[in-house]
């Protein structure tokens, strides 16, 4: 039983090291980079009035995304419960983003009714609708239902920089690196009427994910790259 006590101590400390250590390497990389931001004026018009809206992003963009938000202004970021979500929480806490621990794979309607009281209590959320297992830059439906239900718009925004690792996992994430070039890109808000339809969502959907895959693009070309081709679309996307 000690022995048990002894190995979660363990576990908890190295996920709490970890989490120290993901943060000092991402403001290392926040300072020692030149950043430039293209359609702030966007989520600026919903900052000024203290309205939420949901910000919304490719899964292998995730890593210094929270620079690119006004401090102050609340928000919370959907988290798996697996362990590896541990680590994000813990880290993601050092930069004052709260954390909605679940995902479609495990709980997604408790995960639904959370979005949607968050937003309606006056606070965003930051989603990437091709999470948590993909296919990668393909939108889920959940972005559209939780955007429609708490009468909110939906903001695409990415993140590139000009050197980088792009890791061999299913979202091809991308880890900056110190001494870069990066761009913060925000798009237009699209907004889904309440009492919209299954067609109505669908072209919804359809519209976030092309403008999420729009503003990575120029990103990415602003940083000196070429686009990430998206995985093909499965026959049916569900929340």
């Amino acid at each position: 039983m000690k022995r048990a006590a002894r190995q979660i101590v363990r576990v908890g400390f190295i996920r709490y090291l970890a989490a120290r250590l993901a943060a000092w390497y991402m403001v290392l990389v926040h300072v020692t980079t030149r950043w430039e931001v293209t359609g702030e004026e966007f989520p600026a018009q919903m900052w000024d009035k203290g309205q939420p809206f949901i910000l919304s992003f490719w899964h292998g963009r995730l890593m210094m995304l929270f620079y690119g938000w006004r401090k102050g202004v609340p928000i919370k970021t959907i988290i798996s419960r697996h362990r590896d979500g541990d680590l994000l929480a813990q880290t993601m806490d050092r930069f004052g983003i709260g954390a909605l621990r679940g995902s479609s794979s495990d709980d997604g309607a408790g995960v639904l009714r959370a979005m949607v009281k968050t937003l309606k209590n006056g606070a965003s959320i930051c989603l990437a609708p091709d999470g948590p297992r993909g296919p990668h830059m393909r939108a889920r439906a959940g972005v559209v239902t939780a955007a429609r239900l708490a009468g909110v718009p939906v903001i695409p925004m990415a993140i590139s920089v000009s050197r980088r690792k792009i890791m061999a996992s299913w979202d091809k994430f991308q880890v900056p690196l110190p001494f870069s070039r990066g761009v913060f890109v925000w798009g237009e808000p699209i907004t889904i009427p309440r009492d919209a339809d299954d067609d109505a969502c669908a072209a919804a959907l359809a519209k976030i994910e092309a403008a999420i895959t729009a503003v990575t693009d120029l990103a990415d070309r602003l940083t000196g790259h070429l686009p990430i081709e998206p995985e093909p679309a499965l026959p049916s996307q569900n929340a």
